[in-house]
Order: structure tokens, then sequence, then C-alpha cells
């Protein structure tokens, strides 16, 4: 029997809305999200970062975890960038948090500027009934923060965005309750993990030790001299904690990027690292999965939104040449 080349173009068409759908379906069971941040590098490219400690991550043998484990277990996207031009680090982590980066393109604290708009990821999400915190990490050798955390006294803070926005610092009062509650020290993940008490929506933001971020001294004598070593390292010991908790495995999605690319030329923004790990994904968590879709920041914001049913999509998140990662789900 033949067909006409228009009727298999529709049917190819119906079964692409079909899939979509599909994997929408399955993204909106996800109950519990977390995402970790880590620090400059690329996954492929011209491996120009690697002349001051940031090589391409790919195949590299200091990053043994991330190319056996993460890379045969999760649903990963070879072409995930970050927004053209979006650099250094604070204008990434402000963009996954609002879809724009507020014309700041430099690394800054609270208050530089001050973000005075609602329209933000934190605000989006408990506005509608759903939980968030964010764990950070403190630098090594810098105190444990009890306070809202606003300057550099703790921890690199122009990698934690919702700190910024004046609805979370509360005119930048140390003493902010909405900060306190929701931003809190790494370590008590592992004690919400445990209790069950884990919010909804989890942004994980490790030190500058940990997360891959070159140049940095004193780290722990103990840990790997290597940066990019010591991140996956680091990525070794703290992932499990997640993909062992209840809360991951009734309903739980991590996901796992870094802010920005550190080669040059055409690979200047990317491709960076991005891994998915969930029941729901493709994969589901156990085996591998890739795609060459062109993705950046605005589609990790974008599917955020998505999964826990918040509007408006915020920004370029909202762009319809956004693709959201569908596509690494079932």
């Amino acid at each position: 029997m033949k067909y006409s080349r228009t009727v298999l173009r529709f049917s190819l068409a119906m079964l692409l809305v079909v899939l979509s759908e599909f994997a929408n379906a399955q993204m909106s069971k996800v109950k519990t999200v977390w995402v970790v941040m880590m620090e400059n590098h690329n996954w492929t490219g011209n491996d120009a970062g690697a002349s001051f400690g940031d090589p391409d991550i790919k195949d590299n043998p200091l990053a043994p975890y991330i190319n056996s484990t993460l890379v045969n277990t999760s649903a990963h996207a070879e072409q995930y960038y970050n927004p053209p031009g979006n650099h250094p680090s604070q204008p990434n982590y402000l963009w996954l948090e609002a879809g724009t980066n507020f014309g700041v393109l430099a690394d800054t604290q609270p208050g530089q500027p001050q973000l005075f708009t609602k329209e933000h990821l934190v605000t989006l999400l408990q506005d509608a009934g759903i939980t968030w915190r964010g764990y950070a990490e403190p630098d090594f050798g810098s105190p444990v923060f009890d306070t809202c955390p606003l300057d550099f006294s703790f921890l690199d803070i122009n990698h934690l965005a919702p700190p910024f926005f004046n609805d979370i610092n509360d005119g930048l009062n140390p003493e902010s309750s909405e900060c306190i509650q929701h931003v809190v020290p790494y370590y008590q993940l592992a004690t919400d993990l445990a209790d069950h008490t884990t919010a909804q929506y989890n942004l994980v933001i490790p030190d500058l030790c940990h997360d891959g971020h070159e140049g940095v001294s004193p780290c722990d004598a103990n840990e790997p001299a290597d940066n990019t070593l010591r991140s996956d390292t680091w990525l070794k010991e703290n992932v499990p904690l997640i993909l062992e908790s209840d809360a991951y495995q009734q309903g739980g999605a991590l996901i796992i990027t870094w802010d920005e690319a550190e080669d040059t030329d055409q690979f200047a923004d990317g491709p960076i690292p991005f891994f998915l790990l969930s029941p729901f994904a493709k994969g589901g968590g156990k085996t591998a999965y890739s795609n060459s879709i062109h993705y950046d920041h605005s589609s990790l914001l974008k599917t955020i939104q998505e999964i826990f049913g918040v509007t408006p999509l915020l920004r370029a998140a909202g762009d319809p040449k956004t693709a959201d990662l569908s596509d690494l789900f079932k």
C-alpha cells in the first residue's frame, strides 16, 4: 500500500506530538527536584580552559566518576550551553533563577544591585504553595552561617541567587526570616533527607573547593589537589546521598550542571556538562541516554516551572524558541 508524502509527514508530526505529550506527562510525575551547580568547565570544546585549570570534562581522566557513573546512569545533554555571552558566574545563577541577568555582567553581592522584582523562581514556587530550600556549603575555613548570607564572609555569594532579591533578603537584612528559613548550610541536606523534611525544589551550591572552580586555595589537604578531580570526588561522595533517599526514589529528579563554559572562540559558551537522574528520565537513572538538542539555562528554568506548574514562564524561559528538557524524560 502506498502513502503520499503528505500523509507520512502528518503521521510523523502526530507521533512527535504524542511522544512530547507523554514526556511532559512523565515530567509532571516528578515530586522533588534537586539542582546541583558546579563551576567553569566545558563538556566538549577546544580545551582552552585547561591552561588555567578548567579542562573539558568529557572523557577526562580527572573526572572518572562523571565519565563512568554519571554518563552511564543519566540522561545527559551533549549540547547544553550557558546563554550567549553570559559571563562570569553570577549572570548565570541569576538567569537560572529569573530567565535574565538583569544587565549584571560581573560577580557582585546582594545590593549590587538590589533586585526588587517578585517574578523569579523561588517566589513563584512559594506563592503556589511549593516548598523550596537553598543548601549552600560554606567555603573552606569560613564559619557556618546562621543568618542570611549577604556578602562573601561565608561563601561565594554570587553563586547563590535567591538572596539577591529584595523579597528574600528583606532590604538586605541579615536577620531576614524569609532568607534564614530557606537558605541553609549544606550539612542540613543530610538531616532533611533522613527526617523526610525535604523541600520540593532544592538548590545545592557546593563551596569553591568542591564546585570545580579554578585557582582556589586553600582547600582540605586530605582532598585531591586538582580542582577538577576534587569536584568529581565531591560528586561521587555526595550524589548517592540524594539518590538513596526516599524523596528521590519516590518521585525525584536530580539535575547536575555547570554555570558556564571556559573555552574560547565558538566554544566560549559551551557546551557545558548536564546530567539528569530520575526514575522518570530516559534510562530511569540506571542506563544512559543522550541527545544533541540545543539547550541553555533558559531550558532548565522552563522545565522546573513546567514540572511544578508555575507561571508565567520567566523571561527567556517563555521564549517560544526555548526548548524544554522533555526529551530527556521517558
